[in-house]
């Protein structure tokens, strides 16, 4: 049963699907690459990714407010940190009181199709959160539309129409 409070009619195909949903994630960082998967010195986790022990990310999210409902929307991303910061990270990553390190520096390695320019590269502040919560985002505070959304929050049409162009991307 499709709930008329939370589905919506897509603009782009006429149709009245359930949602519109409040994440979307990316399941390794731009950088990565199945043939990278049997190297030496290379892995990709749920939450962390070496590549040719040179390039270390982590997986985190932006969060977004919806301005006009009492909900958040989130993107889950991939970050690059330095070797230190990477380390460091891996060191507290099970300690309670994590989340009061201070933020790392990092660069957005995610790919978020919907924005113009490029999200990739993008400078960020890695924040810990509490063990057993992802860390998160904040981007530089620049006039690029992904850093104007996580400031200033977005409206749940703003969610639907997410929703859409995500949906009916071109592959």
């Amino acid at each position: 049963m499709t709930d008329q409070t939370t589905s919506y009619t897509c603009r782009h195909c006429g149709q009245r699907h359930d949602g519109p949903p409040l994440s979307y994630g990316s399941d390794a960082p731009v950088y990565w690459s199945d043939t990278l998967a049997g190297e030496d010195h290379s892995g990709l986790t749920d939450e962390q990714c070496v590549i040719q022990g040179q390039h270390f990310f982590v997986r985190a999210r932006i969060v977004v407010p919806v301005t006009d409902a009492d909900t958040d929307f989130d993107w889950g991303v991939w970050v690059s940190l330095s070797q230190a910061n990477f380390d460091r990270m891996n060191e507290v990553w099970t300690t309670p009181g994590r989340e009061r390190e201070p933020s790392y520096f990092g660069w957005l390695s995610t790919e978020i199709p919907i924005y113009q320019p490029t999200t990739v590269n993008l400078k960020t502040r890695v924040r810990s959160q509490p063990v057993g919560h992802r860390p998160l985002v904040e981007l530089e505070p620049t006039a690029h539309p992904l850093a104007v959304e996580q400031r200033s929050g977005i409206t749940l049409a703003r969610v639907r129409q997410i929703a859409e162009e995500l949906r009916h991307a071109q592959p």
